[in-house]
């Protein structure tokens, strides 16, 4: 699989959210269009709609995984669990860099309540980092993955 973290980090530096240039990059190549992946992933921003919970990159990350390794049958508990598991593993694998996925701590204010100029230079400064990590994180992981089978 050819890299796509600097497509990422164009979309993300181009006006979109983490989450959507997360999902939009790679969904294509995983059976569903980029504008509706765009449309899908604009609400999970900024730790979800501002509300500072989970990061919008590791949310976009989730949905890739989740659309690769998904089931669509009830009883595909094969899937179920692979999904599950690379989840749990970006998830261990984020916050040994960066000790937490919760927007709100990684960005130390409130997008929602807090100072608005900080919280702006604090995506500037921040943001860009933890979009190429959970990019590189997911990359790796679904090459491991697929190395596996």
């Amino acid at each position: 699989m050819e890299s796509k973290v600097n497509e990422v980090l164009e979309l993300f530096n181009g006006g979109f959210y983490c989450s959507q240039a997360i999902l939009s990059t790679y969904c294509e190549n995983l059976g569903l269009d980029k504008e509706t992946a765009l449309k899908i992933s604009c609400g999970l921003a900024a730790g979800v709609a501002r509300l500072g919970l989970t990061c919008g990159a590791v949310l976009g990350a989730y949905m890739v995984i989740s659309l690769k390794y998904g089931n669509c049958l009830s009883d595909d508990k094969n899937s179920i669990e692979k999904t599950f598991a690379l989840i749990q593993e970006f998830d261990r694998r984020f916050i040994e860099k960066h000790k937490t996925t919760n927007c709100r701590e990684l960005l130390g204010v409130d997008l929602r309540n807090g100072d608005k100029a900080l919280a702006g230079e604090r995506v500037k400064s921040l943001c860009p980092c933890l979009v190429k990590d959970s990019a590189e994180i997911l990359e790796t992981l679904i090459q491991q993955s697929e190395r596996v089978v």
